[in-house]
């Protein structure tokens, strides 16, 4: 894995060799994000050795450098998932990646469902917690020790400074902010009406098919973390209860504009 890693980011440097601060981490039908970065270059996945090719629509597939409200930054346009078919050491190849390449704050999104009833389709919630059970943990096998230690603490996984200047950047914007627990899920499909219950009972506030592997790894790795999730559906609702990810990707694109100002805005208080 070191070797490997090792590889792509030397590979990267040759390429393009500006240290970014922060790596960004795109969800489904986010990708428009980056229209708001001073674009430098941008690298296909397939041609970084060892990454993974994203196969879901809504992700395009390519490492975005340049810079977000002034500060230099990485965006990976697309992300892997669990049930894609991919190993849990692919899924967090990219993130073990930026950190080499120098990041110290790691930003990621996803598109939602929701399980809290109060919440709305287009909500946008920050992620104070995660409970992950089913998901298999990227850090199991071979503990690596220039990556971090073989049993990480995970009682802050989403670091609670960038969660409170989150919180004021929202009411400023006027924002209704939700916040909660996130719960993972191997995916793909929509989970059943029993699901739903169960995690509402749980006291979990949205469910994905993400960004809990990421960001174990990236606590791991001494980066700090903020994660936001866009309600794309509601799971507990009175109606037929039938989700497509076209309804998803429609949900998140009109929920961005709101989600780009946040991480904007959070990158240039770094």
């Amino acid at each position: 894995m070191l070797e490997k890693i090792n590889e792509a980011v030397s590979f990267i440097k040759g390429i393009y060799d500006v240290q970014p601060i922060a790596g960004i981490v795109l969800g489904s039908g986010l990708g428009s994000f980056t229209s708001q970065m001073e674009i430098e270059k941008e690298i296909p996945y397939s041609e970084i050795p060892h990454f993974p090719v994203s196969t879901v629509e809504g992700h395009s597939g390519k490492l975005i450098f340049g810079k977000l409200a002034g500060k230099q930054v990485v965006a990976m346009a697309g992300r892997f998932h669990f049930y894609e078919g991919y190993q849990p050491q692919q899924v967090i190849f990219p993130i073990r990646v930026m950190k080499y390449l120098g990041i110290k704050n790691l930003f990621l999104s996803n598109a939602a469902g929701a399980t809290n009833t109060s919440f709305k389709v287009g909500d946008l919630m920050i992620i104070t917690d995660h409970v992950s059970f089913f998901i298999p943990n990227p850090l199991i096998g071979k503990n690596i020790p220039e990556f971090g230690t073989r049993f990480p603490d995970m009682s802050e996984p989403y670091s609670k400074d960038l969660i409170e200047k989150a919180k004021m950047i929202g009411k400023n914007a006027g924002y209704d902010l939700k916040t909660g627990v996130y719960y993972a899920v191997t995916g793909p499909t929509f989970e059943t009406h029993a699901e739903y219950k169960m995690l509402h009972v749980m006291g979990c506030d949205a469910v994905g098919m993400s960004t809990v592997q990421e960001a174990i790894i990236a606590v791991h790795m001494g980066i700090k973390v903020f994660a936001m999730s866009v309600i794309t559906d509601l799971g507990i609702r009175e109606d037929n209860n039938v989700i497509t990810h076209e309804e998803v990707l429609e949900a998140a694109k009109n929920a961005e504009p709101k989600l780009t100002h946040m991480f904007k805005e959070l990158v240039a208080q770094l």
